[in-house]
């Protein structure tokens, strides 16, 4: 077992290494000179010349990534050309909670609506209910969620004045108001994630309800809400896990819109701020972060398959 999770971390390095020489290449292809950005309209030979030395830009491709990844693994990510503001605190200690907080409010109240959904449809197959559930899911799924959020804001912040439509407040700091302003946005995330949950529960339960061990628990007497809740919905643990997994992209894709549509100070916000201001460090530094999220949520849920599914323990 510790083989195979020396593997995983070692796949899951290269990957990052893959990752990071991949959107460094990319920011260094991309339109706008960051040294013309600083200087202004009018500046000097002298004075671009200076500034380039200054900022390493004149050095050989790999020196400069090089350079880059090792101030990236120690936190000195440098500085923004327009805010002057020190970027491993604007995108790790600023912006980052804003989106963990919001892909995590949306991703939980996808589990918890989708999963009971699903169940129900999957134990009232071919009834009135399944079908109704089964279309709202495909309908939630099919909608976008820029969209769904504008509806929002104006029905329930606009209209009946119910909840505040832009800005954070941090829920460590006031519960109360962190919650009243977080739930229009993880509602429009986590739409999409409630129609592909229901589907997802309901097409593996049907099938895990279908195996021997389900009829002899039957066999055995054993309640019903027993036999679906504990013998059934804890056999798809393993796919929903997966899935959710893979899904994470779409969630920090989703969150990017999200967070424009309710102006919060997520990483979302922060990298489109950055790519509209050709500010391209930071651009790098949003990528990186979520692409290292994205791959390490992804090794923990291949490091959670022996948990789940004791069989695999020994492999």
């Amino acid at each position: 077992m510790l083989r195979g999770v020396a593997s995983k971390v070692g796949q899951t390095l290269a990957v990052l290494f893959i990752v990071s020489l991949a959107s460094f290449s990319l920011m260094k292809l991309a339109p706008g000179d960051p040294v013309q950005v600083m200087l202004g309209a009018e500046y000097s030979p002298e004075a671009y010349a200076s500034m380039m030395a200054e900022l390493g830009l004149d050095r050989p491709f790999f020196g400069q990534y090089l350079d880059w990844a090792g101030r990236f693994l120690t936190g000195d990510w440098g500085t923004s050309y327009v805010a002057r503001a020190d970027i491993f605190r604007q995108a790790f200690v600023e912006a980052l909670p804003v989106t963990l907080t919001l892909s995590a409010s949306a991703l939980g109240l996808a589990i918890l609506t989708g999963v009971p959904l699903g169940v129900l449809s999957a134990v009232r197959k071919d009834t009135a209910w399944d079908v109704g559930v089964a279309a709202g899911a495909l309908t939630v799924t099919a909608f976008p969620s820029f969209f769904l959020g504008i509806l929002l804001i104006w029905i329930f912040g606009v209209r009946f004045g119910l909840f505040p439509v832009m800005g954070f407040v941090a829920p460590w700091e006031d519960l109360r108001s962190g919650v009243h302003h977080m739930v229009l946005p993880a509602v429009t995330l986590s739409t999409y994630f409630v129609g592909m949950i229901v589907r997802l529960t309901r097409a593996t339960l049907i099938e895990v309800l279908e195996q021997p061990y389900i009829a002899a628990a039957r066999a055995r007497g054993e309640p019903s809400w027993r036999v679906v809740w504990v013998h059934g919905v804890r056999n798809i643990a393993m796919p929903m896990t997966t899935i959710l997994g893979l899904q994470l992209g779409a969630l920090l894709q989703g969150a990017v819109l999200t967070e424009i549509v309710f102006s919060l100070p997520g990483l979302g916000q922060m990298i489109t701020s950055a790519v509209l201001s050709r500010e391209y460090v930071v651009v790098q530094a949003g990528v990186m972060l979520t692409a290292t999220l994205f791959i390490i949520v992804n090794l923990l849920v291949d490091l959670s398959y022996p948990f789940l599914d004791p069989r695999l323990r020994g492999r």
